[in-house]
């Protein structure tokens, strides 16, 4: 009985994206698919993380402009205000709190093991000037989960680490003021392989990046310039699709990618007309959200709403909880 009636529970989600430019094909096949299925059957709270995206930049002359956008693209994309919670992470003041009042229990060595953190101060491309922001930002992504009492947080294998740091800052905090906090899962979201126009992961910070609102022109522009199987050189030249860049966006918009690769595999498809399907396909995929965007584009007023009514949802919960850490912790007057 006791089994059962976990399973029917539904989950608390937490997630967000940090603001950092427009949302293109990667983001969207790596987490808004899933928040989309979680929003069907769960208690979503998505968060347009703009305080994170201050953490490795000097520049926040587009912050703003980077939050309204991302608002209209969840909103086009299907995230439904009516489902699910959306805010703004700056216009909470409870996550800075509990983010100060973690950070006073947060070892700095925990900190410096974080991937990312290494990933942002190693190599050719490392952080020159750090901030204590880029080291204890996992503390305030703790934060975010904390303060809603996420039961769970969808992320990709890259992020896992974070998740299991939060984990890590609840259970020395349960352990030195109490049972406040339960220990998120992780749902481990499956990220399918969508390779930018350059061959690599596609990523604003490389230039390579595919948007779900480009034209056809410029679609046909980009997916001209991708690599594909360096041995095709000819139609009839057998391709290799599980190598090619331009197979990677069939596999997921063409609904007959079994055929494109055969036909390349026998070499009976060549790469200019591979390519300039692939970009149709993209652009129609997209067709209901480019409407759906203008849209909301056009009514700014209503997007601006949303996000408070989500904001102030979200700060409803927050304060209550952060109430009851003072609580706990003996710091309320």
């Amino acid at each position: 009985m006791y089994s059962s009636k976990l399973k029917m529970e539904r989950k608390r989600i937490v997630s967000g994206m940090r603001t950092t430019g427009r949302l293109h094909l990667g983001n969207l096949v790596s987490t808004m698919e899933n928040w989309l299925r979680f929003q069907e059957e769960d208690e979503c709270f998505f968060e347009i993380a703009d305080l994170h995206a201050l953490t490795d930049r000097t520049d926040y002359s587009e912050i703003k402009d980077f939050v309204i956008n991302m608002g209209i693209d969840w909103l086009a994309l299907g995230i439904d205000p009516h489902k699910s919670t959306i805010f703004v992470q700056s216009n909470m003041p409870e996550h800075m709190e509990l983010y100060t009042l973690f950070s006073m229990i947060t070892p700095v060595s925990w900190l410096e093991r974080c991937p990312v953190y290494k990933d942002k101060t190693n190599g050719n491309n490392a952080i020159q000037s750090l901030s204590l922001g880029l080291l204890s930002y996992p503390v305030l992504q703790a934060a975010d989960i904390a303060i809603y009492k996420a039961t769970h947080v969808p992320v990709g294998i890259d992020q896992a680490p974070h998740v299991e740091l939060t984990r890590e800052i609840i259970r020395r905090f349960n352990s030195f003021f109490g049972e406040v906090f339960s220990e998120p899962q992780t749902i481990m979201t499956k990220t399918p392989k969508l390779l930018g126009t350059d061959g690599r992961k596609m990523s604003k910070s490389y230039g390579n990046v595919i948007l779900p609102s480009d034209s056809i022109d410029f679609l046909e522009e980009k997916i001209t310039r991708m690599i594909t199987d360096p041995q095709k050189i000819r139609k009839n030249d057998l391709g290799h699709p599980d190598i090619c860049s331009v197979y990677t966006l069939h596999n997921f918009y063409n609904s007959n990618k079994e055929e494109v690769a055969d036909e390349c595999g026998k070499g009976l498809r060549g790469c200019v007309d591979c390519k300039k399907q692939a970009a149709k396909e993209v652009y129609n995929h997209y067709s209901e959200y480019r409407e759906k965007r203008k849209f909301y584009t056009e009514r700014i007023g209503e997007v601006y709403e949303i996000l408070n009514e989500g904001t102030k949802k979200a700060r409803t919960i927050a304060r209550q909880t952060l109430d009851e850490v003072m609580e706990c912790m003996k710091i309320n007057y």
